[in-house]
């Protein structure tokens, strides 16, 4: 399956059903114990989220966000990258990381146009080159040959000063295009790193968070500090601290910000391109009209949605769900009970009028979404994605191949906890710069627990890091989707996302192992080693002698 996920030999989605089939013929699971894996109560929390983010897109809300933050921000290049990536990474902590780059690039595209002008390679920045080096060719502005220079001294002085002049404002225009095309790659870059940073500050915001919760209930039942509310708490501050870094490191390396120029005064052709940029954006936004009943309906909910989620059990303080009988209300109840309310609460402003006029038009109201819309937008394919992971996880369990893979990391047993998280992040931050994250991060995490308690140091030590470190792939086009959907639009090139990339992912693992041992540790307790994981612990160490007698009896056979 981990070959067939990193080749995508067949799709994904695919791929996770083989567990249903191969784990009954082989005799590892009973088909009754491998089905239930495809839908826990984790893969509800997801489905939860992206019906949420259909009933978003539905009403463009999504849009009207973004405008509005772009519009705060300013137009100036540096405030504009900030106000993209601000945005998307918003968006894609509540959408999913494609959805949100799909969404945010049309945006960018039109205020670049609108600074720059229509721009289609960068081959054009030569062809006009060219053309103005010809224009100044046949109008005698090149050197002239010195013999003539001897005949006609007094024309010559003219020349020279013509030609002066024509390759200063040669010059000057070769500067204000290498301008602009760093500009235009800047703004392109930040928006899919911005998407994969977001992801990571909430458990619905990308498919790895999920998996590790999944898989933390099957090899740790007893574990309970990961939810929604404790993740936002480690993840969140996380996430603003890497996407200012970000922003810092894209706007200086493409010019949004000019560290030897502060004081220089700005072109003219400059302050004219972000006052049409401004108006651009003040255009598209007023074009969506005065917001809607739908709108401020869907917004409600969306905040109740996040809301209920992050006090259902905050942990510091007794949370709604204590209300309740212990274990019955999980993150997935939360979900889905507002998630249901979208499919019967009407679109438009009810009127009251309505129960005590008998004349009124029993007309039926649109609901803020339908079921048929829902089926096109949820992609489905990723439910069976984590339920495939869900169930290989099981399958390592079960069978004791967790327990054997733990047994044969003896020579990293005295490596010291903290550089196991730099390696780890360095590992899986450039394992899934090929491979699909979600297929990375089923691979890792059974190693990963499996270590951990080799280690004897809490098991979200290092299954946390691996985790996040999935979504840290900044330097190929074919890393994620939202790396190739900016990719595909001609404007940038491998090595300009490859020498990006490379100091993202360096900062990346620098933070998040700064983060694993600071703020993360009162958060997870992660300065013990939990009473949960010795539970594991004890539970492996029993199977580990049935497992070595089943390989030698199978070995004896041979």
């Amino acid at each position: 399956m981990a070959l067939y996920w990193c080749t995508e030999a067949l799709p994904l989605a695919v791929t996770a059903l083989l567990p249903i089939v191969l784990f009954s013929l082989l005799g590892i699971l009973p088909s009754n114990k491998v089905c239930p894996q495809y839908f826990l109560d984790t893969n509800f929390l997801f489905l939860s989220g992206l019906i949420m983010a259909s009933a978003i897109e539905e009403w463009n809300l999504h849009r009207r966000i973004a405008l509005r933050v772009l519009m705060l921000v300013g137009v100036q290049p540096a405030r504009l990258i900030l106000g993209m990536m601000l945005t998307t990474s918003f968006l894609s902590m509540w959408l999913s990381n494609t959805a949100s780059t799909a969404m945010m690039l049309p945006i960018a595209n039109a205020i670049l146009k609108s600074l720059f002008g229509e721009k289609d390679t960068s081959k054009d920045i030569n062809r006009e080159n060219e053309e103005n080096q010809a224009s100044l060719q046949q109008n005698k502005l090149y050197t002239v040959p010195t013999e003539m220079q001897f005949l006609a001294s007094t024309e010559d002085k003219d020349l020279t000063e013509e030609k002066e002049v024509a390759s200063d404002a040669l010059s000057d225009l070769k500067k204000e295009e290498e301008y602009k095309t760093n500009i235009w790659k800047g703004f392109l870059i930040s928006i899919p790193y911005a998407a994969s940073i977001g992801g990571t500050a909430t458990l619905t915001g990308t498919a790895p968070n999920l998996i590790l919760l999944g898989q933390l209930k099957s090899y740790f039942p007893e574990c309970d500090v990961v939810n929604f509310g404790s993740w936002f708490m480690f993840a969140f501050p996380l996430m603003l601290i890497f996407l200012l870094l970000g922003w810092l490191w894209i706007s200086i390396l493409y010019g949004g910000i000019n560290l030897r120029g502060w004081r220089t005064k700005k072109s003219n052709i400059r302050v004219d391109a972000e006052a049409r940029a401004r108006e651009v954006i003040k255009e598209d936004y007023q074009k969506l009209g005065p917001t809607k009943f739908a709108e401020q309906a869907i917004f409600f909910f969306f905040c109740m949605f996040a809301i209920m989620l992050f006090s259902r059990d905050p942990k510091f303080i007794p949370g709604w769900a204590s209300l309740f009988a212990p274990g019955f209300i999980s993150d997935a109840v939360t979900g889905i009970t507002i998630v249901i309310i979208l499919f019967f609460f009407p679109s438009q402003k009810p009127s009251f009028k309505w129960w005590f006029d008998l004349k009124a038009p029993n007309t039926e109201t649109q609901p803020l979404l339908t079921w048929r819309k829902a089926q096109e937008t949820v992609p489905w394919n990723i439910i069976l994605l984590l339920g495939g992971g869900f169930a290989m996880a099981k399958g390592c369990e079960e069978s004791g191949l967790s327990v054997w893979i733990g047994g044969r990391l003896h020579p990293l047993e005295g490596v010291p906890p903290p550089v196991a998280v730099i390696l780890i992040t360095i590992v899986i931050a450039l394992f899934t710069e090929f491979a699909s994250n979600t297929a990375t991060i089923i691979i890792f995490l059974p190693v990963l627990a499996e270590l951990a308690i080799r280690l004897k140091v809490n098991p979200l030590y290092l299954m946390i890091p691996g985790t996040i470190g999935c979504s840290y792939a900044f330097m190929l086009p074919v890393s994620t989707p939202p790396n190739s959907i900016a990719f595909s639009s001609g404007h940038l090139m491998v090595k300009d996302m490859a020498r990006t990339g490379l100091l993202m992912n360096l900062m990346g693992v620098l933070l998040l192992s700064l983060a694993m041992n600071t703020w993360a540790k009162s958060i997870f307790q992660l300065g013990t080693f939990p009473a949960w994981a010795n539970i594991h612990a004890e539970n492996a160490t029993s199977l580990l002698p049935a497992v070595e007698n089943v390989t030698l009896s199978a070995l004896n056979k041979i």
